[in-house]
């Protein structure tokens, strides 16, 4: 059984960990679909959509900026470059109303934070655009409960190591709570950390794997104020 006396700092994930979404994106992904229907199939166009924001992801990135910028290219190649204006001007705004989304936290989100503070060092550490991060997480009034707050350009072992470094800790003190076991458990465990995985319902198919590694070596719970029960 997973001992936690050891650790002093936590980190978080932000979206689907503290706050909706995937959700939103999904609700985007549809209304895509719905301008795109006279080209393609909804299969289809999901499919390459979803081709499309891989091809991408290493000039632009995760987040909602990357996901417009995929949209419209896709547009205009599964139409044939045929799409008119309008449509590509809905399709920004489409993005727009997701930069503009309000916050909703998940539940147990904030007592949690604040029931941990006074015993360890709470870090936020998630990935994407950076302008957009920092504006959900002012939004979501969580700024308050953080230590350090590191928006990272991927989450891997490498990027953890630096991460824990920086912070001046080891991977014996360190332990990271988020939905992604691809994202937020396994690079942890691969450097010597400990993980929660906190399940969303929804995940993005990037962010699905196969292989989820050991289960004994991660704890699972439903939800978040559940770590307080071994914390």
């Amino acid at each position: 059984m997973t001992n936690y006396k050891s650790i002093k700092v936590i980190a978080f994930d932000a979206d689907d960990t503290l706050w909706v979404n995937e959700t939103y994106f999904r609700e985007a992904e549809h209304k895509f679909v719905k301008l795109l229907s006279k080209y393609e199939t909804e299969n289809k166009l999901e499919q390459e959509l979803f081709l499309m924001e891989m091809k991408n992801l290493h000039l632009y990135g995760y987040g909602v900026k990357s996901f417009i910028l995929s949209m419209i290219e896709s547009a205009l190649e599964l139409s044939n470059y045929k799409i008119k204006s309008t449509v590509i001007q809905q399709i920004i705004e489409i993005g727009k109303e997701m930069l503009e989304k309000p916050i909703e936290l998940l539940d147990g989100v904030e007592q949690t934070l604040k029931t941990l503070l006074p015993k360890y060092r709470l870090i936020l550490a998630t990935k994407g655009d950076l302008l957009d991060q920092e504006r959900k997480l002012e939004k979501s009034g969580l700024t308050k409960y953080f230590h350090h707050i590191e928006i990272l350009s991927d989450k891997k072992p490498e990027n953890y190591q630096k991460l824990l470094s920086y912070l001046d800790s080891t991977p014996s003190e360190f332990l990271m709570v988020g939905n992604s076991l691809k994202s937020d458990v396994l690079p942890l465990l691969e450097v010597g950390a400990k993980a929660v995985h906190v399940p969303f319902h929804t995940t993005w198919a990037h962010e699905v794997i196969e292989n989820n590694g050991n289960n004994n070596d991660y704890k699972t719970v439903e939800k978040l104020n559940e770590i307080l029960n071994f914390l």
